[in-house]
């Protein structure tokens, strides 16, 4: 198989490989094999950290790549989930773009002769722009290809209002049908484009029963990293000393400047916007031991502007990751680590917000008095609400550790 494919699964050559292998994908997931757990690694990372890249660039071989794709969105078909194809189909995407940016990066000639990699005109080809994409005749002293010129009707099929003013046609430059555009401009649009096509056709229909129930292990890892989303929760007060021991754990190993693992970064950084920190003071709580570009692409991917984001999660999940170890028993207070911080701060008395931590006794600190000021509490009962595999939400104060199975994003 054309190691080209496996780093772009979705061009039609690609699935037409697939057809032409003669491969049977029942019996593959059957079978156990290898692809299998590269699709489930595929779906794992593109809901976890927007990224569809495997963690071991050199576990799969072309054909196991290759064949991971059609696994993959045979499970975000079975997740039956819109956020889970949004989130699946973003990745995908994000991927690719870092891959084409990279491969047309390189020399021509050189691209040409290394395999696995994409030339500028297959590229367009692929979602038929090479006839609406022309290079501007460089001014004195500009690269060439700097700028070019692409047909309006195909701009505006890919182009998204929600990027911001600069990409709406009345500021564009439009001449003869064409609207001017820097390269790095056409290569966001093609990665929509692959989004489009990612996403086009998902979810399946009728995968069949047998399929189904053979994935049903991976599925049930993969709900437990799902969770729809939720709006934020209500707290006004941030107290590192009232986390719960395993966040406040993740929290130290950052602080440290650990190496964390994808599973621990999330559910810290979700943590961390699920109380309504911004990038820059996630940064300042992390005391400069994580990138603050890391913080800015993980905290973009947690929440959207209307402030809906993934809740981090269970402390059952946490467990799962090995990154909770129930310590002082603390499930016994919450069995999230959201609901747990809740109700020690409406526990406490006059607790001075982490973001006051410098200033004089004034008056002006933010505390938890009883419930909050009512917002610990409005707090806890959003954190109560988790969405559920099923889409049902928990609701119950003092339900126990084990039955609290749905209430996590990166953990269900």
């Amino acid at each position: 198989m054309d190691p080209l494919y496996a780093r772009y699964p979705f061009f039609a050559n690609a699935r037409e490989a697939v057809r032409q292998s003669g491969v049977d994908l029942a019996s593959l997931v059957a079978d156990g094999a290898p692809a299998v757990a590269r699709g489930r690694e595929r779906v794992e990372r593109a809901l976890v950290e927007g990224t569809t890249e495997p963690e071991d660039s050199h576990e799969w071989d072309t054909r196991e790549e290759l064949l991971s794709y059609p696994i993959a969105r045979i499970l975000v078909s079975l997740l039956d989930s819109p956020a889970a194809i949004e989130k699946y189909a973003e990745a995908e995407a994000r991927t690719a773009h870092a891959r084409f940016t990279d491969d047309l990066s390189r020399d021509r000639d050189r691209v040409r002769r290394e395999q696995g990699r994409v030339d500028f005109d297959a590229l367009l080809a692929e979602f038929d722009l090479l006839g609406a994409v022309r290079a501007e005749e460089p001014k004195p002293g500009q690269a060439e290809g700097t700028w070019l010129r692409l047909a309006v009707g195909d701009y505006l099929a890919y182009v998204d209002p929600e990027w911001g003013d600069d990409w709406r046609l009345v500021n564009r430059e439009l001449a003869g049908g064409e609207v001017r555009v820097e390269r790095s401009e056409l290569y966001r649009l093609l990665r929509e484009a692959v989004q489009d096509r990612v996403a086009d056709g998902l979810p399946f229909d009728g995968v069949a029963d047998e399929i189904a129930d053979e994935l049903e292990a991976e599925l049930s890892d993969l709900r437990d990293l799902l969770a729809d989303r939720t709006a934020a929760a209500d707290f006004d007060v941030v107290a590192p000393d009232l986390f719960p021991p395993c966040v406040s754990r993740l929290l130290d190993r950052a602080r440290a400047g650990d190496d964390l693992d994808p599973q621990a970064r999330f559910s810290l950084f979700a943590f961390l916007a699920g109380l309504n920190l911004d990038a820059d003071e996630a940064v300042a709580l992390c005391e400069g031991g994580v990138d603050p570009d890391d913080v800015d692409t993980s905290f973009a991917y947690l929440r959207d502007e209307s402030g809906a984001q993934y809740p981090p999660p269970s402390c059952r999940t946490l467990e799962a990751y090995g990154l909770c170890e129930n310590e002082d028993n603390h499930r016994s207070v919450a069995p999230h680590p959201l609901r747990y911080y809740a109700r020690r701060l409406a526990e406490a008395d006059d607790v001075t917000d982490w973001r006051n931590r410098d200033s004089d006794d004034d008056g002006d600190d933010r505390n938890s008095d009883g419930a909050g000021g009512g917002d610990s509490s409005d707090a806890e009962t959003e954190a109560d609400g988790d969405a559920s595999p099923d889409g049902d939400r928990n609701v119950n104060a003092d339900v126990d550790t084990e039955s609290a199975a749905g209430g996590d994003a990166a953990g269900g």
